[in-house]
């Protein structure tokens, strides 16, 4: 009798495990409640750098607009959401999101390997470059002219990414310079403070137009990337959403109305 107890025990525990090991899947799938909770409140509370002309900034009215704005106000249209901008220290952003102060980071965001260990991202919708920024009347042509420089970059930015993966190079800097935003830097660089500033492409190149800064871009960049919308790892039915609803928009033509209005052209790259 004791023998067939223990029998009888260990099918039930064998027969336990396999159950839990079948429905494990789905019962984690069933946890991910994020687009759930997100319509429950009403809002996608959306982090950003302020100061990241032209994906978000103030303008003169002190209203936060940009392209990545543009985009996630007609995603939470579409949705029936109302969109919340939520400025945030983009050294800390990753904390900001898993922390739960923001359900996404959408501002000129990088994708990279790093960074998808601990972020969920949608598909690209946009490339970019790493540039180094000059004054247009200074000597430097090339990256090798600012041997021993002094090199201004964003903290916590692919900038920043981007240059220690460049190890010869920044080998080679005299210092380097970390400012809360691309803007400061740049301040800087008109003052003298440094020598260059790298940042990326699409936001110096409308930073030179829009306030018509006498500044240069070198032929000569340190990265290549793509933009994408983070959220945090288990967030997979939020993103999916805003995935599906960005396709959709690239479709229609309303991607390429809003990149025309920031850029003069369509720049974007989702469904090409």
């Amino acid at each position: 009798m004791k023998r067939r107890g223990l029998l009888i025990i260990f099918a039930v525990v064998v027969f336990s495990l396999l159950l839990y090991g079948c429905g494990g899947g789905e019962e984690q799938a069933a946890q991910d409640d994020s687009w759930q909770k997100v319509q429950e409140k009403g809002e996608l509370v959306m982090g950003l750098d302020e100061n990241f002309p032209p994906m978000g900034f103030r303008d003169e009215k002190g209203n936060i607009v940009g392209f990545d704005v543009d985009l996630a106000k007609e995603v939470c249209s579409r949705l029936g959401i109302e969109l919340k901008l939520q400025p945030i220290d983009w050294d800390v952003k990753e904390q900001e999101l898993n922390t739960g102060k923001i359900d996404c980071i959408w501002n000129g965001f990088t994708i990279t390997e790093d960074r998808k260990k601990n972020i969920l991202f949608t598909k690209p919708y946009m490339k970019n470059r790493q540039v180094l920024v000059v004054m247009a009347d200074s000597e430097y042509t090339e990256l090798s002219d600012l041997e021993g420089k002094k090199l201004g970059l964003q903290a916590g930015s692919s900038a920043s990414d981007a240059l220690e993966k460049a190890a010869d190079f920044k080998a080679k800097l005299g210092e380097i310079a970390e400012f809360n935003d691309n803007l400061t830097a740049l301040m800087d660089l008109e003052k003298g403070g440094v020598d260059a500033v790298l940042m990326d492409e699409i936001v110096a190149r409308y930073y030179m137009q829009a306030k018509n800064k006498d500044y240069r871009v070198l032929d000569e960049s340190l990265a290549s990337e793509e933009y994408g919308v983070g959220f945090r790892k288990g967030d997979q039915e939020l993103m999916q959403k805003v995935q599906e609803t960005l396709e959709a928009m690239a479709e229609d033509g309303t991607l390429a109305e809003i990149s025309n209005k920031w850029f003069d052209k369509d720049i974007t790259i989702i469904n090409k």
